[in-house]
Order: C-alpha cells, then sequence, then structure tokens
C-alpha cells in the first residue's frame, strides 16, 4: 500500500479559515501516524519536523490546534510553547512525548498547555481532545469577531452620538441630557435612536452590556469620566 506523505504543500483552492490541525513532531512516523489519524475523520493536517517549518508555514485564520512534541532536535517543545505564549499567538496546544511523567505533564498544563499524552496514546484520546482544542478555538474566534464588531459600530458613531451615548450609560434621561449637552430634548432623542440603531442594542441593558464589553465608561454629569 502507498503511505501518504507527511508533508505537503496546501492547496490554494483550500479556503484560508478552514479548521486545520499542525503537527510539530522531529519523529517521521508519529507525524505520519498522525496525518492519518486526523486525516481519516475529515481534518486539514500540516505536520512538521521543526518549530521553525511550523512558524514560517502561513496559518489558517479559522479554528486550529497544535499538536507538540515536548522533545524535538535543537528546541525544548515547552521552551517553544513559550515562545508562542509571549508572542501572542493564541492557538490551543497538546502536548505529547515518550518521555511523559507527572511533574512534565503539570507543567505543561500550567504553562497552558489543553492537554497532555505520553506515546503511545489512545487515538480516540487524541482524537477527542482536537475536537476539544478546535471547539476551544472556534468559540475564541467568535467572541473575537464580535468584539470587532462592537469596535466597528461604536467607530461608526459621530462625535456628538459617543456623547449621548456616556451620558445615556449613566441613566441620564433626554432632558437631562440635553441640559448638559446645550441641546434640545428632540435632539437628544434622535441621536439616542441612532446610538442605539448603530450599536444594534435591542434595550438599554443590551447597550450597557455592549459598552462594558468595550470598557466604554458612563459620562456624569459636567462632563466627568467622560
Amino acid at each position: 500500500m502507498t503511505t501518504r506523505p507527511t508533508r505537503r504543500t496546501t492547496d490554494k483552492s483550500e479556503t484560508t479559515d478552514a479548521s486545520v490541525i499542525y503537527v510539530v513532531d522531529d519523529d517521521k512516523g508519529i507525524r505520519l501516524a498522525l496525518d492519518l489519524l486526523l486525516r481519516s475523520v475529515g481534518l486539514r493536517v500540516e505536520t512538521f519536523e521543526s518549530p521553525d517549518e511550523f512558524l514560517q508555514f502561513p496559518h489558517s485564520a479559522g479554528p486550529s490546534c497544535l499538536i507538540l512534541d515536548v522533545r524535538l532536535r535543537g528546541k525544548s517543545g515547552m521552551a517553544f510553547h513559550q515562545e508562542i505564549v509571549n508572542s501572542g499567538m493564541r492557538i490551543p496546544v497538546v502536548f505529547m512525548t515518550g518521555h511523559g511523567d507527572i511533574e512534565m505533564g503539570v507543567k505543561a498544563m500550567k504553562a497552558g498547555a489543553l492537554d497532555f499524552f505520553a506515546k503511545p496514546f489512545k487515538d480516540q484520546d487524541m482524537l477527542d481532545a482536537v475536537a476539544h482544542a478546535l471547539a476551544r478555538d472556534s468559540e475564541r474566534l467568535a467572541a473575537e469577531a464580535a468584539l470587532a464588531g462592537l469596535r466597528a459600530a461604536y467607530q461608526s458613531l459621530s462625535p456628538r452620538e459617543k456623547e449621548v451615548m456616556g451620558f445615556v450609560l449613566s441613566g441620564l434621561l433626554n432632558k437631562q441630557i440635553a441640559s448638559e449637552m446645550n441641546l434640545s430634548e428632540i435632539t437628544v432623542k434622535v441621536h439616542r435612536g441612532q446610538v442605539m440603531r448603530k450599536m444594534n442594542a435591542r434595550s438599554m441593558p443590551d447597550l450597557v452590556r455592549k459598552a462594558e464589553s468595550l470598557g466604554i465608561k458612563p459620562c456624569l454629569p459636567d462632563g466627568r469620566q467622560c
């Protein structure tokens, strides 16, 4: 039977936001075994012999997971994981090692790893860990997209609408806001309506929650903390 190569060039026709599993292990046999296992359940897999190869590869914008060997030639997998954390790369990591022990597993989990397996591991355990990692990364990406959408919505407000929003968040009535801003109550009402529409806020509590997510503080009378 013809074996599948351990590395391949990604087809440019593949979507860049598809789920993908990255495997970094200097053992060719392990790379091949994981490639076959993960592809058997329909997952896209990219395998690498070294951390440098992984870093040079264009990464997917979609949910992903890194399966990382603890002991690599030239660089510790634990040290590389710390580099990833320090760089701000947010990707779930599943560690594996042929020399695993409890102390090493605890250290990996404390460093932010999602799971830790000693070789040989059960195929289903690895598949379950990967599924969990992809689900978790999907949640993170969805939360980041929602926050980016909120930021864009807030930036679409005019300076005056932002000021009105600040007073609205403080609980002031339209009449009180009009007095603070030296505007007519009708004008404030129009701006308030624009704020609710642009922020896609269904209610005041919804607007407050969105403002809290963005770190926007209410305006107090006389413009304090606005």
